[in-house]
């Protein structure tokens, strides 16, 4: 499943037509997770991109009264080709047309979607999401604030998307691993240092992932047809078995969450 980092990669990828004119919206197949408007091809024609970006795991394109949103769901890309290309993929879904180019959004297993919206912060994707991980919100104080209380594991916290948003499993995995603290820790008996030592985890790996364009898990590649190399770098995601990069001891794979954890027993605490 696309994640945070690929999602803002995407957006990264794409952000360059804003301020260009979307000529049409073309729907090939609307039965996404939700059925696409059928109204939307209409609605969209001619319409000024004002700005491209990103809330959460989902891309936002700002028109002057609308929005679309894009979800990519389990399996969903964007990619980038000419206008007058007339190549096509299985599965792809839809186009945004603009002058020179075209975005296409292709998704094999259909759990993405897409959106046009009157208001963001009303929308029930939108509306109960947390705040963004790489946010100044988002730092111990709201971290202890947030697990003081609570009987979760601090894996299942951190990936509450109503708590905070676009920690997803490979990144839950690396930054508590980093921040040396055990996935199945209950966040009530987390100390304050700990959080600091969470959320700056949280900050940097996504930071670096993001940078290194995602993580290829999936065969993802980002809408300009990059690859992301990010799991090259992964320290305990997938490593069940062999052994810890920093201290020998071997890594550990539990369930949490009916998600796949993995953790070192002698580096997390």
């Amino acid at each position: 499943m696309p994640e945070l980092p690929e999602v803002e990669t995407t957006v990264r990828a794409i952000k360059s037509f804003e301020g260009s004119d979307l000529k049409k919206i073309i729907i090939h197949n609307p039965n996404l997770r939700w059925k696409v408007d059928p109204k939307i091809e209409k609605v969209l024609r001619d319409k000024f991109i004002k700005t491209i970006s990103r809330r959460a795991k989902y891309i936002i394109i700002t028109f002057d009264s609308k929005y679309l949103i894009i979800h990519l769901g389990m399996s969903g890309k964007l990619r980038i080709q000419k206008s007058k290309d007339n190549f096509f993929k299985k599965h792809d879904h839809a186009e945004l047309i603009l002058k020179d180019f075209k975005i296409i959004y292709n998704d094999p297993r259909r759990f993405g979607s897409i959106h046009l919206i009157d208001d963001i912060n009303s929308h029930f994707l939108l509306s109960s999401l947390g705040v963004e991980p790489l946010s100044r919100s988002f730092n111990k104080e709201y971290l202890h604030g947030l697990s003081k209380d609570s009987n979760l594991n601090i894996k299942k916290l951190i990936m509450d998307q109503k708590k905070v948003v676009g920690v997803g499993n490979i990144y839950a995995s690396e930054s508590l691993f980093l921040a040396k603290v055990k996935p199945t820790k209950i966040s009530r008996n987390i100390n304050l240092d700990e959080c600091a030592a969470i959320v700056s985890s949280i900050k940097k790996i996504l930071k670096y992932a993001i940078k290194m364009g995602g993580t290829t898990l999936n065969d993802f590649y980002s809408a300009d047809g990059s690859e992301g190399y990010f799991k090259l770098k992964l320290k305990v995601y997938g490593r069940e078995d062999k052994p810890c990069k920093s201290c020998g001891e071997v890594i550990k794979k539990i369930n949490i969450g009916q998600r796949a954890t993995y953790y070192c027993t002698k580096c997390q605490s």
